[in-house]
C-alpha cells in the first residue's frame, strides 16, 4: 500500500488540481523551461501524482478547478508552491504574475487583498524564504 492510499480520493483530487494550477503558471509565458520542468517533476513526486496523470494534466491543465483549501495554512502552502513556480526559471514574466494574482483569489483570499498578497508572496520567494518563513510572514 502506498502512502497516498491512506488518503481519500478528495485529497488526491485536490493535489491534482493544485498541480494543474502550478502547470498553468508554468505555461503562462507559452513555454516550460528546463528549470520549470524540473520543478514540476519534483512537485508531482511530492504530491504523489502518477506519470500518466502528470501527462494528462500537462496536456490539459485548464480541465482542473482551483479547488481552494479549507484553511489559511493550506492556502499559504499552496500559494508558496505557485509563487515558486513563477520564479522556477528565475524570470517572473508578466503573464505569470497576472495569473498568480487570479490564482490568489481562486485560493480563497479576499479579492481586495489579492494583488498585495501576490506582491508579498513574490517578494518573499525572491528573497529566498523557505515555506515556514513564507507562511509565518503572512
Amino acid at each position: 500500500m502506498s502512502f497516498s492510499d491512506l488518503f481519500t480520493p478528495g485529497f488526491k483530487q485536490r493535489n491534482r488540481d493544485h498541480f494543474a494550477a502550478i502547470v498553468r503558471v508554468a505555461l503562462a509565458d507559452g513555454i516550460i523551461t528546463d528549470e520549470e520542468k524540473a520543478f514540476l517533476n519534483r512537485t508531482a513526486i511530492n504530491l504523489e501524482i502518477e506519470e500518466a496523470e502528470v501527462a494528462e494534466i500537462m496536456a490539459n491543465p485548464d480541465n482542473y478547478p482551483i479547488n481552494p483549501p479549507a484553511n489559511e495554512q493550506r492556502r499559504l502552502e499552496r500559494l508558496y508552491d505557485l509563487t515558486r513556480m513563477v520564479y522556477a526559471d528565475h524570470i517572473a514574466d508578466e503573464g505569470e504574475i497576472q495569473l498568480l494574482n487570479r490564482l490568489v483569489i481562486g485560493l480563497g483570499f479576499a479579492t481586495d487583498d489579492a494583488q498585495a498578497i501576490a506582491e508579498k508572496a513574490l517578494a518573499l520567494v525572491a528573497d529566498g524564504r523557505d515555506e515556514d518563513e513564507f507562511v509565518a510572514a503572512f
